[in-house]
């Protein structure tokens, strides 16, 4: 008798971890379900990018017998903006590194542009200068560079990369891999060198 008693409570204590365990999933999965109902409600779009500025201060090629590629020393400065057009959506940005492209190969370092916080609708700008010095170039690339300046145009484009997180209430999202291209086109203009056309709208990917 004693012992049908033991077997009595040990099942009632697997029942009892069995339901407390039941109901520790249902309540997760609650939770879970909630957040993807309040995302899919919200659903932020991405952040709108826009070229604002860009000035060509230095561009020098130059070809030594020396060296077996061409080397590119370049300066620029730039000004980049991002608007959220998301009402309830805010967007963290932890990391935002730009530099400058030609032709698929960097003409410039990457630099960090400040990290912070983007509310609803809100917009921000970033001015910064972007240097490349004793850059090696493949022969073709400094070959299309070279007829680029002597046509009197040359076509960079600007990327961003880095990582944010999106905000809903007091809830924030894991990290997302933020990519932004932007093209960047100068043009001679007379006297003035090389100048920077109009501002252009961005790709942005993440």
């Amino acid at each position: 008798m004693a012992e049908d008693c033991g077997d009595h409570e040990e099942e009632k204590r697997r029942q009892l971890y069995h339901r407390l365990f039941a109901g520790f999933l249902i309540l997760v999965a609650a939770v879970l379900l909630t957040v993807l109902i309040i995302w899919l409600a919200l659903r932020p779009t991405k952040p709108a990018f826009r070229l604002e500025d860009a000035s060509l201060l230095e561009l020098n090629l130059t070809f030594t017998p020396s060296t077996a590629s061409p080397i590119l020393s370049a300066v620029f400065q730039v000004t980049v903006s991002s608007r959220n057009h998301n009402d309830r959506v805010g967007v963290y940005y932890d990391r935002l590194d730009a530099f400058l492209l030609y032709d698929a190969q960097r003409v410039s370092v990457a630099t960090s542009l400040p990290a912070g916080y983007q509310g609803h609708g809100d917009v921000t700008v970033w001015s910064t200068y972007l240097s490349g010095g004793g850059i090696l170039l493949a022969p073709y690339i400094a070959d299309s560079l070279s007829e680029g300046e002597r046509a009197g145009f040359i076509l960079f484009h600007l990327r961003v990369d880095g990582r944010l997180r999106w905000k809903v209430g007091s809830w924030i999202s894991s990290h997302y891999h933020l990519r932004v291209s932007c093209p960047a086109l100068f043009a001679v203009d007379g006297d003035a060198g090389f100048r920077f056309q109009r501002n252009t709208e961005c790709s942005v990917d993440i």
